[in-house]
């Protein structure tokens, strides 16, 4: 019996081979086949990219050929289907050679007219993303900004889709703060560009929240949306935190922690416009953090103020004179395109970066 449990079972001189038990090895071997492990989806994660960089790359010689030699020939448009016929002839097994993508392929490399970017940016991103930077943008500096956001945090396609219809760019840095002032000039650059203004809560559906706490109670049942419209880097803490001060009751509405920016972030939901006074209890709130819940490797405490619209100047004169970093951003509830429902992250699995690396996938 121990034989068959090492060597298999065996009948007629065939054998079935039965890995012995992981209990045999000691408690080293699971540390040893699980760094193993972690280094092949490692490596295989790097083929993958590479591969989908010769890829692009591939797309843009194409694209840029066929457009200088239509120039010098005078060919017309009938040549993207002669040229479609004889590249799917020659290589049947490979998918992307669609007349439809080789437009694509002509559109991408006349866009990208600078190989560097093509090879140190776009390249990077899957060939369905590099479409929809294509489709949906009309500028290089917008197509530059979400490709390396894209990158940055690991948008998939769909994520990235939506991203531009809710206009991020151009929310993104708008928020009215006093972050010059009081923060590093480091700190106060990467802070500038957490912050966006206004914030987008098309997600808690047709029903407006009319108080605050019905507000927070809606937003945290949305949570991973929330976090999306929120930014990469954002951790929750706790909704309604208490903190007793002097025998006094004060409830946070949200509290988080960003982890770039290594530092707690107090939010105040309100449904109606910006009043000064709003300020003085954000301030509070953020001192008792930096008191009691911050660490001595942590940076200071910053303050969002979301409210249902405000006077910039007003703003501006209200902040004047406080130390603590404060932003103050509208939040608005606009419908926009729905996220499709099969987005459970925001990075790319390995299976979906193997289906863009298939030429174009179900683009071509």
């Amino acid at each position: 019996m121990e034989e068959r449990k090492q060597m298999g079972k065996v009948k007629d001189g065939v054998m079935i081979p039965v890995a012995a038990d992981i209990d045999e090895f000691g408690g080293n071997y699971r540390e040893f086949i699980d760094s193993i492990k972690e280094n092949i989806k490692t490596q295989h994660t790097r083929v993958l990219l590479q591969a989908n960089r010769e890829i692009i790359c591939l797309y843009w010689q194409i694209g840029k050929a066929i457009t200088q030699k239509q120039v010098e020939e005078g060919w017309g448009t009938k040549v993207i289907d002669r040229i479609s016929h004889d590249l799917r002839h020659t290589f049947p097994e490979m998918k992307g050679f669609s007349p439809r993508n080789i437009k694509y392929m002509k559109k991408f490399a006349c866009i990208w007219q600078d190989e560097s970017i093509v090879q140190q940016v776009v390249a990077l991103l899957p060939w369905g993303s590099n479409i929809i930077l294509m489709e949906k943008l009309s500028t290089e500096a917008e197509r530059i900004w979400y490709a390396q956001k894209a990158l940055e945090q690991g948008w998939s396609r769909n994520v990235l889709n939506f991203q531009i219809e809710a206009q991020l760019y151009s929310r993104t840095g708008k928020s009215t703060n006093n972050f010059p002032v009081a923060l590093p000039p480091n700190d106060s650059d990467m802070a500038n560009q957490v912050f966006k203004d206004p914030y987008l809560f098309d997600f808690l559906g047709n029903d407006l929240p009319r108080r605050e706490l019905e507000l927070e109670k809606k937003l945290t049942e949305h949570i991973q949306d929330f976090l999306l419209e929120l930014g990469q880097g954002f951790a929750f803490v706790g909704r309604q935190v208490h903190l007793e001060v002097g025998g006094d009751d004060f409830y946070i509405d949200l509290l988080f922690y960003h982890l770039k920016l290594r530092c707690f972030i107090v939010i105040e939901l309100k449904t109606c416009e910006f009043e000064p006074g709003f300020i003085s209890q954000l301030n509070m709130y953020q001192n008792i953090v930096n008191s009691v819940l911050k660490h001595p490797e942590d940076n200071p405490t910053i303050g969002l103020l979301l409210v249902k619209g405000k006077n910039k100047t007003v703003v501006e004169y209200s902040l004047t004179g406080y130390n603590n970093p404060i932003g103050v951003a509208d939040w608005q509830h606009q419908l926009s395109s729905q996220i499709d429902s099969n987005i459970q992250s925001n990075l790319p699995t390995i299976e979906q970066i193997e289906r863009e690396l298939e030429f174009g996938g179900e683009q071509v």
